[in-house]
């Protein structure tokens, strides 16, 4: 089919079901940010409650952006996200910009970063000694085989992980919670000095926050290959983001209440120091094997979705066209293209490198996505675009991310001119291949 056809999502294999995308959805978003980012909120912000209001704010923003992109999903029902999105609602200039970021940020660098996370946590669980980068190396070999053998295979493995992850959660969080209950709470934290930092410090804790909750628009990738997308992505991105932010609010409450306040602030590793506190070493372990395991998921569901991207740049002349899906087959050199940068990003970058770049670069793609959204709904009007929350929740998440983003950029200037020089890269090479099209 020739480049740029819109209905080239009809022809792909569409064996991807809600489930299988709520699971994608869900894999994406629980990783390592969850268990390590409540350690340093507790100790900027000084109080549990606020910890936990920090939480809930982070998933009202996923769920705004959750119900924006799937008004998206509705009317553009095609694998690709921002960069599909943005081609059609702005210019494909920006779509390519979208697709670059995607390259870079949205996939490249999550993906080393749960894996440079993964070897500690399993040294944790196993009590063995650290094997550096390698078992990160596995990981991401083991998700590349997966998704590049068939479709339908790569999502019944990740249903059945994530499925046992999700449950092995739910058991932390009531098993966390009732053995609280029967301990009592902790001795209340002492109060501090200058209240006045309080606004800065939540601000820079939902920054943080904001990257553990990043991943809840993971279907929207693979909306080429999904049973009738123009309702099953938009449910799987509004039924994923619930399930876990209701998730990370238990989590996290066991987390900040299972010991006391010295014990906890500042500690990366707060997941594990919680168990400890509520039950022993063998809980740390158990808890090190789940970090693990959601670990494992996050690097798998982003080998899924990340090469439908570059597949569909590669259909509309923006990528070479060898890294197209050919018939029902995953899109292997794109898969094959995710794994190679990713390892390269692994055993070249610090994990807090990671995570700052990703959180800034994508809050601006993201914002970017949504603005788009309104201009399409400018254009062809409510009716064919209808928006839950019309205007105030899109402008809502755009005011939100893009001053989230502003204080990222304050606090960690040079991982913010990092993701600038991403965005200038992109514009550049977007107009160097749409030109080259052209011609």
């Amino acid at each position: 089919m020739a480049p740029g056809n819109p209905n080239q999502c009809a022809t792909a294999a569409r064996g991807l079901g809600l489930w299988s995308c709520v699971a994608l959805v869900v894999a994406s978003m629980v990783g390592a940010g969850v268990f390590t980012t409540s350690g340093f909120t507790l100790a900027d912000l000084r109080s549990r409650e606020w910890v936990l209001a920090a939480w809930a704010i982070g998933g009202v923003l996923a769920l705004s952006g959750a119900l924006c992109y799937a008004a998206l999903a509705r009317r553009f029902p095609a694998s690709g996200g921002e960069y599909e999105y943005l081609r059609r609602t702005v210019h494909p200039l920006a779509g390519a910009l979208a697709g670059w970021v995607s390259l870079c940020a949205g996939f490249t660098a999550p993906l080393a970063a749960a894996a440079r996370a993964l070897d500690p946590y399993m040294a944790a669980a196993f009590d063995v000694e650290s094997t550096g980068r390698w078992c990160g190396t596995a990981a991401i070999a083991a998700a590349g085989l997966a998704h590049g053998t068939h479709v339908r295979s790569g999502a019944v493995v990740q249903n059945l992980v994530v499925a046992v992850k999700v449950a092995l959660m739910a058991t932390l969080v009531v098993g966390g919670g009732v053995a609280i209950l029967a301990r009592g709470a902790p001795p209340p934290i002492p109060a501090a000095d200058g209240g006045a930092a309080f606004v800065p410090a939540l601000a820079v804790s939902l920054v943080w926050i904001s990257f553990a909750y990043s991943g809840w628009n993971a279907a929207v990738y693979v909306a080429g290959e999904v049973r009738t997308p123009e309702r099953t992505v938009a449910r799987a991105l509004l039924v994923g983001t619930l399930l876990v932010t209701a998730l990370y609010l238990g989590l996290n409450a066991v987390f900040v209440y299972a010991d006391d306040f010295a014990a906890l602030a500042g500690r990366p590793e707060i997941a594990a120091a919680a168990a400890e506190g509520l039950a022993g070493p063998w809980l740390r372990r158990a808890v090190g094997g789940l970090v693990a395991l959601a670990l494992v998921t996050s690097i798998t569901s982003l080998v899924m979705a990340g090469p439908r991207v570059y597949a569909r740049m590669a259909e509309d002349g923006v990528l070479p066209g060898w890294f197209a899906a050919r018939d029902a087959r995953p899109p292997r050199a794109a898969i094959t293209l995710q794994c190679a940068l990713a390892l390269v990003a692994l055993w070249v970058a610090r994990l807090e490198q990671l995570m700052t770049y990703v959180g800034w670069t994508l809050s601006v793609c993201s914002a970017l996505t949504v603005l788009g959204l309104c201009r399409v709904r400018a254009r062809e009007g409510a009716a064919a675009v209808p928006v839950r929350g019309w205007p105030w929740l899109p402008a809502f998440y755009v005011i939100a991310v893009l001053g989230i983003a502003g204080f990222s950029l304050a606090d960690r200037p040079v991982e913010g001119v990092v993701g600038l020089a991403t965005l200038g890269a992109g514009v550049g090479l977007g107009w160097w291949f749409l030109r080259s099209r052209a011609d």
